[in-house]
């Protein structure tokens, strides 16, 4: 088995389980729910390209260079996908991104528990020396949610790639290291704790 293994990670809020072709008609009506493939600055699969969403994440799987997960609410219904990406087993590192979720999920505790569980597990049991997030540019409301989180900004890498319509992303990169996780825990485990 590669680095990182496949593995169920378990918050209050949410629940992180392997990405497995059955989650498809789940993660259709998810996707349904804001029409979130419509947004121009991001990349949300539509429910007729949910299939070959999900078979282009396990091939990315199969070699190495991504581990993908169905992210489920704390009633069970499917609310969105994540991943780690970009894994460089050599020098521990990866990105959490690939992310989305329903509308009517966001700005809930399911995002911070689903990222404290990635960020728990990536330094915590894969010993990662830092951990990336990257987001368009011009995607006010991702980047906000990265800051949130504690990440720093290392910068924006311009022209960095071609969007579906043809334009060019500037990439805005973000990371977190094993250095800073403990006050990075500390206060997602805060935001966490608050009442709501």
């Amino acid at each position: 088995m590669g680095w990182p293994a496949p593995v169920e990670l378990r918050g209050s809020h949410a629940v992180l389980r392997p990405l497995a072709i059955e989650h498809e008609t789940g993660l259709c009506e998810a996707a349904r729910d804001g029409e979130l493939w419509r947004l121009w600055y991001t990349s949300v699969p539509s429910p007729e390209g949910m299939a070959a969403e999900i078979r282009r994440r396990l091939a990315l799987q199969a070699v190495g260079s991504m581990l993908p997960f169905t992210v489920f609410d704390a009633t069970g219904r499917v609310a969105g996908m994540t991943t780690y990406m970009h894994i460089d087993a050599a020098n521990r590192r990866l990105e959490i991104g690939s992310t989305w979720t329903r509308a009517s999920a966001q700005r809930t505790p399911l995002n911070t528990q689903c990222k404290r569980l990635l960020l728990g597990h990536a330094f915590e049991a894969l010993d990662c020396i830092a951990v990336e997030f990257r987001t368009h540019r011009l995607n006010t409301q991702s980047r906000r949610a990265i800051e949130r989180l504690g990440a720093q900004l290392d910068g924006v890498l311009r022209a960095h790639l071609r969007t579906a319509d043809g334009s060019l992303r500037d990439t805005a990169v973000y990371s977190i290291t094993a250095a800073e996780w403990p006050a990075v825990r500390s206060h997602l485990d805060w935001q966490l704790a608050r009442p709501r």
